[in-house]
């Protein structure tokens, strides 16, 4: 699984440069806002600042474990989560989705198809049903393959078969350590199908955050205006900040080998940044409305958006708020809506700048 998304992804930004591209259809930016020289400074600002905050991010959670309040055994992790998932939901709905929307309904495409139809709105269903079959799929191979690995040479029927002669001398304190192993194999059964679930959706949810975060990279790159790079430096650096939060809850859940976690920590971080990088690179040939660009942009941000909603409702928020410990919490219940409703705020007011 690991393997796939890493080439799905390494392929995405190798493409994508090549895909943005194309003839200009429609009236570009006003000349006057156009300072290349000054637009480079704030880019290259602008890699600094959103790697910094990216990486912060999603350290915090990470690195969090190591102290007892953070462990996700703890309340206050319910409520960091729940903030960021929060986050991940505001993002998708806000700042992905009517991106989308803008990009296959410009002027500049063809009324037919691209006027005709909702496609940003069907893609992203797409997509969130895709996601949960990724999901559903992924979660049952790894889970047959781990009890596949695990399961003894000789069966529980076969143990009793073979030691047939003994069963019948059984006493009542043999049976009652009987039922105590099988307590304790469902227990373990149960603890390595909540870690492969906390796996795989640690591993999608990266790939529709990386999905979007090069295309605004690629965006912000490209761009050779100051007035809209300025604002957008601040507001993208708080944006993978908190989307670092929640990938890094995630990733801490999933209990990851040390390699694997600054892999996908690593990943992170340098998405943006190197969507920017890109986006400076392919400056003179990036065409904003460009019937290319405006499709392939909004198709993945349609994508993305899908992804990431389904993902923040579905794997975040309705498993934790459904979990039996919240359930019995009110005081845990209020204290993560409350978190909920400070994440998807803060994240649909940076909308305004970003």
């Amino acid at each position: 699984m690991e393997k796939v998304l890493g080439i799905l992804s390494l392929l995405f930004l190798l493409l994508l440069p090549v895909l943005v591209s194309g003839d200009c259809t429609c009236s570009s930016a006003d000349d006057s806002e156009i300072n290349k020289d000054e637009a480079l400074k704030y880019k290259i600002g602008a890699i600094a600042s959103i790697l910094f905050g990216g990486a912060v991010g999603v350290c915090i959670p990470i690195l969090g474990k190591r102290f007892s309040a953070l462990k996700p055994e703890n309340d206050i992790f319910f409520i960091i989560k729940a903030f960021a998932a929060g986050v991940i939901l505001s993002t998708g709905f806000i700042h992905i989705l009517p991106d989308g929307f803008v990009k296959l309904t410009s002027p500049c495409l063809n009324q037919n198809p691209w006027g005709n139809f909702p496609f940003a709105g069907f893609i992203a269903m797409l997509s969130a049903i895709g996601t949960l079959m990724v999901d559903t799929f992924a979660t049952a191979y790894f889970n047959k393959s781990h009890f596949n690995q695990a399961k003894p040479v000789g069966s529980d029927e076969e143990n009793g078969t073979e030691h047939s002669g003994h069963v019948h001398v059984h006493t009542h304190a043999t049976h009652g350590h009987s039922h105590g192993s099988s307590a304790v194999a469902a227990a373990d059964d149960s603890a390595a199908s909540e870690l492969i679930r906390h796996r795989v959706i640690s591993q999608v949810l990266e790939l529709g955050i990386v999905v979007h975060s090069v295309i605004i990279g690629i965006s912000l790159g490209a761009s050779e205006s100051p007035s809209v790079i300025r604002p957008l430096v601040a507001a993208l650096t708080f944006h993978q900040f908190f989307e670092g939060m929640g990938l890094g809850g995630c990733i801490t859940q999933a209990k990851f080998k040390t390699r694997a976690v600054v892999t996908m920590a690593l990943f992170f971080s340098l998405t943006t940044p190197v969507g920017i990088a890109i986006g400076i690179g392919i400056t003179n040939v990036y065409k904003e409305n460009s019937p290319t660009a405006l499709i392939i942009e909004g198709v993945f941000n349609a994508a993305a958006a899908g992804i990431l909603i389904y993902m923040s409702l579905v794997d975040l928020l309705a498993a934790d708020f459904m979990n039996s410990r919240m359930q019995s919490n009110m005081r845990l219940q209020i204290g993560a809506q409350i978190s909920l409703l400070l994440g998807a705020g803060c994240m649909a007011v940076l909308a305004k700048w970003a």
